[in-house]
């Protein structure tokens, strides 16, 4: 049972006992990366339909301690146009027969950028040289890597093998 005096503090100063929750979270990680178990059903579904539409250089940052519009970003991409789509298409399709729509899908007909928006994460599927070109990775460079699950990782690899 918590105390008045914690009750009328967070009551008082919301944002700010929210983000010292977070930080503690975040201190408690090993520097560097997130673990997977922060990654919710949604989540993992989306980095399965990525992966078995052969999405490349999965990343997942977590950005809960940065940003106050959304938690996550999934990243993946695409070796062309047409896979771009049909990753951008598997995601969506997967998360919707889930219970999951997305809010908004922008860039789809271009498919050099497809931004799939969930509210608490988004999903960015890029072509190769519009990833390197917009580099989320270090414009983000702040958030969390999340570590992806094993399944993920291993999936990963095997079309890596199959494309050599």
């Amino acid at each position: 049972m918590e105390d008045k005096s914690t009750i009328k503090e967070k009551s008082l100063h919301p944002d700010e006992t929210a983000a010292r929750g977070v930080m503690k979270h975040l201190a408690s990680e090993a520097p560097g990366e997130i673990a997977t178990e922060a990654l919710d059903d949604r989540m993992l579904a989306a980095l399965h339909a990525a992966s078995d539409k052969k999405a490349l250089d999965l990343v997942v940052i977590d950005l809960r301690a940065i940003a106050t519009f959304t938690d996550y970003f999934l990243i993946a991409s695409g070796g062309n146009l047409r896979q771009v789509q049909a990753i951008a298409d598997e995601v969506v399709e997967k998360l919707k027969k889930s219970g999951t729509p997305a809010a908004r899908v922008e860039g789809y007909r271009t498919a050099e950028w497809v931004l799939v928006d969930y509210g608490d994460f988004i999903v960015h599927v890029f072509e190769d040289k519009a990833r390197k070109f917009y580099d989320l990775e270090r414009l983000w460079r702040e958030g969390k890597r999340v570590e992806l699950p094993a399944e993920v990782v291993n999936e990963q690899a095997g079309s890596l093998r199959t494309k050599s």
